[in-house]
Order: structure tokens, then C-alpha cells, then sequence
């Protein structure tokens, strides 16, 4: 028998043996399936038919719903391949289903069984045998319960660091009063800084001069301390220490009685000051406003911790926002230092909260190029945490004012440390700037920025930073743990800036004592105040 099938498949002729010519025809019609069409499809539902016996044992073995079809159960495997999830996923669907389902906190608090550790989950899941989908109710509850629990325990954390550090430690109230009674009965306390031959030297430029503003004693003589006993030509540093009235006899005191000769010390109240007791000043108009609009922000720390939406990190900004010392004058007072020493060109500003561990002459020999504000920036460095810091990082590129005028990718810089060319200064508006944005802030319910006179202070000297090396200013070692003592060590300035201030219960301690080498905790004041070496 001879088989014959035509090219176009449409006729299949059948031939007997022994050249007899009987044959058998077949016609399919055009429009019928051909038989290698159907030769394939019985071979493709064979295959197909042991692929869904496979998957069946499969779910079988894995314990899923015992109502699983076999069409179902196809479906099932076969729909996360579709769907562009995991081919290689063993996890049981409804698994992702459970967890994906929104747990609000009136539905956990409901529930008195939730596992309160991983070792207890564990025990109760070998325990009760449970399915996948008991396993998935009670893992998503127990991660809830501890989410919830995290994240009180870290707002519980800001707000007391808030408290920490927004209050006046007792040992430092103690050595302003002792200091104050002893100008009032020590005629050696009460000296005047600097004496009348040294009184020319405040206005030679030919000294380098720095400024400090501060209203905390202790704090301004370790700058003090530090920056004379680490310059190589102590004779020529003149430093110009600013507080305010309450603190002017503690701080006379202090430096009557401690003096750091050869180095020139002149202490002088914000009242002393010429042209701060004329007429109105900016600073403290813009100060008025912006206590009466902190007085009120976002309802005070306890509606700020009271919110359960937002995250533990924007809740510590915002209790920042609430912080004294941004509403303190001694913050805003350096955007005033040409009209505050109208015979200086260059001055270099330093805060409390800093280090000095070099000599810092180097500096004056720096060419900024007429720009105003010697600086290191905050975007570039090892450090990514710290030296991560953007003009987005600071201000609001949600609002309009900010997005149209600033560069939100912009390198921002650190005040802290800076070298003021004010003479350069003299021929901007940077001062006039500062307060224009400052009243726009206000004006906006603080919407522009919510914290610190650095903000500002990027805006106002936009175009007038000259960057220098970062070795003359390390920071973040207020508010970090991570850099290490050696490197701290290395650096020309630290600064203590965040809540953890070195004289705080709540410094960091494998730091602090590079702040308290300079503190002479033999002194009779520090000690009768209980101020010790560690807290």
C-alpha cells in the first residue's frame, strides 16, 4: 500500500500493492483543519495534560487549599509568569495577598493573641500546624505590633533629646550664678577686657580676629582655650566674645579670672554696642515676629508627637523647628558683623559648639576671590551622611518662591567656622536680603524653611561663598556617632552641631572628650558645679 498526500494537503490518495489500481481518496474541505494540523494539537494537549498533572501534585505537596481544581490551580501557577512576578517564587500566593491587605491600628489593638517576639511566633506557628494563610495573619500582625512600637519608642526619643537640649542644664545654671556673685564681690572679676593698652589692637587689622556670640560660659571658654592654645602666634589673636545682658557678668568673670594671655580677649554685651541701641534693628524686629509664630507651630511638641502619619524623622525636624537657640539673638547676630565692627576687613566667626585644634593664622592668607563668605561645603566628603547636604536639604522647593529662584541640587555649605571678607560685605545687600527672607518665611507660616539661620543664610550669600578646604570644619558630631575618634582628631575645627552638645548628658561619649581636654575640671567653679569630665 502506497500513500500519497498532495502539497497543498487538501487530498490524500491511498495505492494497493501489486500495481492494483484501487485506491481510496480522501477530500478535506479549504476550510477544515488538515490532519498534521490535528496530529499537533492531540501531541500539544498530551504535553499539556502532564504539565497540569505535575503542578497538581505540586499544589497537592504544598499544602494549599484542598478546593484547589486543577483548572484553578493552572491558572494559578501559570498567572505570576503572566503577570511579570516571580517565576522562581515558592511562596504560597496568599501569602502576598494577606500581607498587601492594609492593617489599620483599632484592628491590632483588637487582638490579644499577636506574638510579641519572633521566638514566640515561632513556637505558636510549629505549635498550631498552621496553613499559609494563618501564618501570613499572624506574621503581619506581630510586624505591625513592633512597627508601631519602633516608631513610638523613636518619637519618644526625639522629644526627650528636644527637652535635653532645649533646657539649661543645672551645672550650667550654676556656674552663671556662681560667676555672677563673684563679679559682684570680686573686684578682680569685674576687669575690663581687653586692658586700656591693649584696646588698640581690636581695631589693627594686622591681628587676626575672630568672633564668638555666645550666652553659654563654659561653652565660649573651651572655643577660647582651644583656638589660643593651638595658634602658633597667640599674641596676635584677638578674639571679640558677644553675649547678651544676662550673661555679660558671668562672662566677664569667667575670663577676668582666667585670662589667656598673650592672646587679646574682649568681651562686650549686644547693649554695648553702638549701633545695636539706636533706632529699631532688623534682627530683633524679625526675632519678635518669628517667637510669636514659633510660639504657635504646628500646635507645640505635644501636637507635633501626637501626629501618627507622618514619619519619626519629620517629627524630629519639627521639634528642632521649636528649639530655642533658633530665636535666640546670639543665632542671627552674625549677618550683623559689618556694622558691629566697622574698622575690621576679615574676621573669622566661630560658634560655641566648636573645637579649635590648629593653628588657624593659615587662614587669612586665603584669596577669596572678593567673594564674602569663606565656607566648606556640605555636598562632597567620605562621610555621605554628613557630606550630603543640598540647598534641597534646607528649603522648601515645594513652594514657588524657592523653586523659581534657587537650584534645589546646589552645594549648600556650613556655618560654623567662616571667614567674612567685610569689606567685600559692604558693598552687597546680604544683610537686606537676609531679612527680606526672613519676613517672607514668616509670612508663609515658616513654609519656606522650618529651622535654623542657615537657610537663610544660603539664600542671602547666594553667589558669595568661596569654598575652602574641608579640614578647617568637620561636622555633625552633634548629631552622629559615626565618626571616628581618629578622624575627628585630624581635623582643623570640630563641631558639635545637633542636639548632642559635649556638655549634655546626651553627647556622644567616645567624643565628647575632645571638647573636654580643654575644660580644667580642677577649677574651682567647674567643680563646686558638679561639671565632670564624663556625664
Amino acid at each position: 500500500m502506497q500513500l500519497y498526500i498532495s502539497p497543498s494537503l487538501r487530498h490524500i490518495s491511498v495505492f494497493p500493492g501489486k500495481g492494483f489500481k484501487e485506491f481510496i481518496k480522501v477530500k478535506v474541505g479549504s476550510r477544515r483543519v488538515s490532519y498534521r494540523m490535528l496530529f499537533y494539537s492531540l501531541l500539544f494537549f498530551t504535553f499539556l495534560l502532564r504539565f497540569v498533572f505535575v503542578l497538581t501534585a505540586v499544589d497537592t505537596i504544598d499544602g494549599e487549599n484542598k478546593l484547589c481544581s486543577t483548572i484553578g490551580c493552572l491558572g494559578k501557577r501559570l498567572r505570576p509568569g503572566i503577570l511579570g512576578r516571580r517565576l522562581d517564587s515558592n511562596v504560597p500566593e496568599v501569602i502576598y495577598q494577606i500581607l498587601e491587605e492594609p492593617m489599620n491600628k483599632d484592628e491590632l489593638q483588637g487582638s490579644s493573641d499577636v506574638p510579641q517576639t519572633l521566638e514566640d511566633f515561632m513556637a505558636e506557628i510549629k505549635k498550631s500546624r498552621s496553613d499559609a494563610k494563618t501564618f501570613a495573619v499572624k506574621l503581619r500582625e506581630m510586624v505591625t505590633l513592633l512597627e508601631q512600637r519602633t516608631r513610638t519608642a523613636k518619637i519618644q526619643e526625639y522629644l526627650y533629646r528636644h527637652v535635653a537640649s532645649s533646657s539649661i542644664p543645672k551645672q550650667l545654671h550654676c556656674l552663671a550664678l556662681k560667676l555672677a556673685n563673684e563679679h559682684s564681690t570680686n573686684a578682680a572679676a569685674r576687669l575690663q577686657l581687653p586692658s586700656a593698652e591693649l584696646v588698640p589692637a581690636l581695631v589693627d587689622n594686622s591681628y587676626f580676629h575672630f568672633v564668638l556670640a555666645s550666652d553659654n560660659v563654659l561653652a565660649a571658654s573651651v572655643v577660647a582655650t582651644s583656638l589660643v592654645r593651638n595658634s602658633l602666634r597667640p599674641q596676635k589673636v584677638v578674639l571679640h566674645i558677644i553675649t547678651d545682658r544676662k550673661t555679660y557678668y558671668p562672662m566677664q568673670a569667667w575670663f577676668s579670672l582666667h585670662p589667656l594671655s598673650p592672646a587679646i580677649i574682649e568681651v562686650k554685651a549686644l547693649h554695648h554696642f553702638d549701633w545695636f541701641s539706636k533706632g529699631k534693628v532688623p534682627v530683633l524686629e524679625a526675632m519678635e515676629k518669628d517667637q510669636r509664630v514659633r510660639s504657635q507651630f504646628r500646635g507645640g511638641s505635644s501636637a507635633i508627637v501626637a501626629n501618627n502619619t507622618e514619619k519619626p524623622q519629620v517629627i524630629a525636624a519639627k521639634l528642632q523647628a521649636l528649639s530655642p537657640k533658633y530665636n535666640s539673638v546670639m543665632n542671627h547676630i552674625r549677618i550683623h558683623l559689618p556694622e558691629l565692627f566697622p574698622s575690621l576687613n576679615k574676621v573669622v566667626f566661630l560658634d560655641d559648639d566648636i573645637v579649635v585644634q590648629t593653628d588657624l593664622s593659615p587662614l587669612w592668607d586665603i584669596d577669596m576671590n572678593g567673594k564674602v563668605n569663606g565656607a566648606v561645603e556640605t555636598c562632597r566628603g567620605e562621610d555621605t551622611f554628613v557630606m550630603s547636604k543640598r540647598f534641597k536639604s534646607y528649603l522648601n522647593f515645594s513652594h514657588p518662591l524657592i523653586s523659581k529662584n534657587f537650584d534645589p541640587n546646589e552645594c549648600a555649605w556650613a556655618y560654623g567656622m567662616n571667614i567674612f571678607d567685610l569689606d567685600a560685605w559692604r558693598k552687597t545687600n546680604i544683610s537686606l536680603s537676609y531679612h527680606y527672607w526672613l519676613e517672607q518665611n514668616l509670612k508663609s507660616d515658616l513654609s519656606l524653611w522650618q529651622l535654623g539661620t542657615l537657610p537663610p543664610g544660603l539664600i542671602a550669600f547666594h553667589g558669595q561663598v568661596y569654598v575652602i578646604d574641608s579640614f578647617w570644619h568637620m561636622l555633625g558630631l552633634g548629631y552622629q556617632d559615626n565618626t571616628s575618634f581618629a578622624d575627628a582628631e585630624s581635623a582643623g575645627v570640630i563641631h558639635f552641631n545637633g542636639r548632642a552638645k559635649p556638655w549634655l548628658e546626651i553627647a556622644f561619649p567616645q567624643l565628647r572628650p575632645l571638647w573636654a581636654k580643654y575644660v580644667n575640671f580642677s577649677d574651682k567653679f567647674i567643680k563646686s558645679c558638679h561639671i565632670r569630665a564624663s556625664s
